[in-house]
C-alpha cells in the first residue's frame, strides 16, 4: 500500500495562521477539504486551518492554484476534486501547505481566509448513493446478544463485510437538527403493531467514508487497488429508530428506523492527511476464517486500519440551561473495525456494483470491549435495562427531545501532530403533529 508522506505531515510545521498552532482539529497537517458559504455568499470550496476557511475559489481566482485545480476549485461541490487521481490530491495538499506556511504567501492568502464561526457549512458533496455496512464486530456481538442470546453472530458475519442500502436524499450536515421519526412499532406482549412517534430513538458512531475514483458498471476492484478508490472520511451518525427496527427489520434489513437521517461532519479528512495514521490490522482471532481471495491483501493487512480515537457526549436540555459541559458517553478506537476500509469497498464492488465519486459508505457502529467504549445507547443501557445517569440526575436509555449528540474523533500516531474531524451534532426534536 502506497502511503505518500512528505513535508505537509512534518509535525515542525507552522503556519502563519495562529489559530492553527496546536488547533484541536485543523494544524495545518490536516487541510481537510469542504464547502462553505461565506456570510452572504453563495457555496463554494474551502479548506480548514485553525479557526478559519481558506477560499480555494478565490485562491483559483487569484492564480495560487495548479491550473487543473484551479478550474475545479471554482465549482460549488466537492465531488470533481474527490475523483481526481491522488497524485493531483497531492499536489494540492503541497500547494496548500506552501501557501499557508511559508510568510511570503501570507500576503496574498491572508485576505482569502473567513472566520469559520461566520460561515455556514454545507453538504461537502452530491451524494449519489449511500450504503451503511456492520464491520464493527462488538457492536454486531452486542446487538447480537439482546435480540439473539443463542447465536447473536450469525455465520456469515466473518466471511462477508455485511451492509445494506441506505438513503442519501436524507443525509444532513451537522448542526441539523432531528426530527423524531415515526413508525410502525411492537410490544413483546402485544397482539397487532400501532404506528406513533419513536420511542428508542439512538445514535450510532461511525466513520464514514468518501468514495473518490469508482469503477465502471459491471468491473469490480480488485482488494489491493481499493484504497485507491477512498479519498477520505468523516464522521458519521446514523440515527436508528431501535422500536421500528426490532419489528421490520426482518426479512429485509433495516427501513424506516434508519432512513429518516443521517448526520455527517461537514469536513472531509482526505486519506492524504490520514496516512501518518495508519496501522496494521487487528489479527483475527483464532479459528476464525481466512476471508476468501477477493478480500484479502497482505499489504490492506499490513497498514489498512487507522489510529482513530472515537468519541460519543450528550447534552440534555437541562445540562444546557445550566450551563453543564456535555457528558461523555463513550471513547473508543477505530481499530475494532473487524474488516477494513478497502475490504468494504473491494466487497462493494465486487458484484459489479459501479461506485461514483461521492458516493458515501458507514462503517457501521465502531464499539469497544467495555462500557466506557460502546457506540450506541442501546449498547450502553443493555436494550434499556441499565439506564445512564448524567451529572444532573437526569437518566438515560434512549434519546429525549431536546438531547443533543455530539461526536468528536482524533487520529494520533507517536511523534505526529494529531488531526481531528470537527464536532458531529444534532438536537432531537419532537416528532411532527
Amino acid at each position: 500500500m502506497n502511503m505518500v508522506l512528505d513535508e505537509s505531515h512534518d509535525p515542525r510545521l507552522t503556519s502563519w495562521v495562529e489559530t492553527a498552532q496546536g488547533h484541536a482539529d485543523f494544524p495545518i497537517q490536516n487541510l481537510p477539504l469542504g464547502v462553505f458559504s461565506p456570510s452572504g455568499g453563495a457555496p463554494r470550496i474551502g479548506v480548514a486551518i485553525g479557526d478559519m476557511i481558506l477560499d480555494l475559489k478565490a485562491a483559483a481566482e487569484a492564480g495560487l492554484l495548479p491550473e487543473w485545480a484551479a478550474m475545479i476549485a471554482r465549482e460549488p461541490l466537492l465531488n470533481s476534486l474527490l475523483g481526481q487521481p491522488a497524485q493531483r490530491r497531492i499536489e494540492l495538499r503541497r500547494t496548500l501547505s506552501l501557501l499557508l506556511s511559508r510568510e511570503e504567501g501570507r500576503a496574498q492568502a491572508e485576505p482569502l481566509l473567513h472566520e469559520a464561526a461566520m460561515c455556514e457549512m454545507r453538504l461537502p458533496a452530491a451524494i449519489g448513493d449511500y450504503t451503511d455496512f456492520y464491520v464493527g464486530i462488538r457492536h454486531a456481538e452486542n446487538i447480537g446478544r439482546l435480540f439473539r442470546p443463542d447465536n447473536p453472530l450469525l455465520p456469515n458475519y466473518k466471511y462477508v463485510p455485511i451492509g445494506y442500502h441506505g438513503r442519501a436524499s436524507s443525509i444532513r450536515v451537522s448542526g441539523a437538527p432531528v426530527v423524531r421519526p415515526k413508525g410502525q412499532t411492537k410490544a413483546p406482549d402485544a397482539t397487532a403493531p400501532q404506528f406513533g412517534p419513536c420511542r428508542r430513538l439512538d445514535y450510532e458512531l461511525e466513520l464514514g467514508v468518501w468514495i473518490g475514483a469508482g469503477n465502471a458498471l459491471g468491473r469490480s476492484i480488485p482488494i489491493g487497488e481499493a484504497h485507491r478508490s477512498v479519498a477520505g472520511l468523516c464522521l458519521l451518525n446514523d440515527w436508528s429508530a431501535r422500536d421500528v427496527q426490532a419489528w421490520e427489520y426482518q426479512p429485509l434489513g433495516p427501513f424506516l428506523s434508519k432512513n429518516f437521517q443521517t448526520t455527517i461532519t461537514p469536513w472531509i479528512v482526505t486519506i492524504e492527511a490520514l496516512a501518518p495514521y495508519r496501522v496494521a490490522q487487528r489479527p483475527r482471532p483464532e479459528g476464525d476464517p481466512q476471508p476468501l481471495p477477493y478480500l484479502w491483501d497482505a499489504a490492506d493487512q499490513a497498514g489498512g486500519a487507522f489510529s482513530i480515537v472515537l468519541e460519543a457526549a450528550l447534552s440534555t436540555e437541562a445540562m444546557r440551561k445550566a450551563g453543564a459541559a456535555p457528558f461523555r458517553l463513550s471513547r473508543g478506537t477505530a481499530q475494532n473495525m473487524y474488516w477494513t476500509v478497502a475490504q468494504m469497498v473491494a466487497h462493494h464492488a465486487s458484484g459489479g456494483c459501479n461506485l461514483n465519486p461521492a458516493d458515501l459508505l458507514g462503517t457501521g457502529t465502531i464499539s469497544g470491549d467495555d462500557r466506557s467504549a460502546l457506540g450506541s445507547l442501546l449498547e450502553i443501557s443493555r436494550g434499556g435495562t441499565e439506564p445512564v445517569t448524567l451529572p444532573t440526575g437526569e437518566t438515560r436509555c434512549f434519546l429525549e427531545d431536546g438531547d443533543e449528540v455530539i461526536f468528536a474523533a482524533r487520529a494520533e500516531a507517536e511523534g505526529r501532530t494529531s488531526i481531528g474531524f470537527g464536532q458531529c451534532r444534532g438536537i432531537v426534536l419532537p416528532a411532527e403533529g
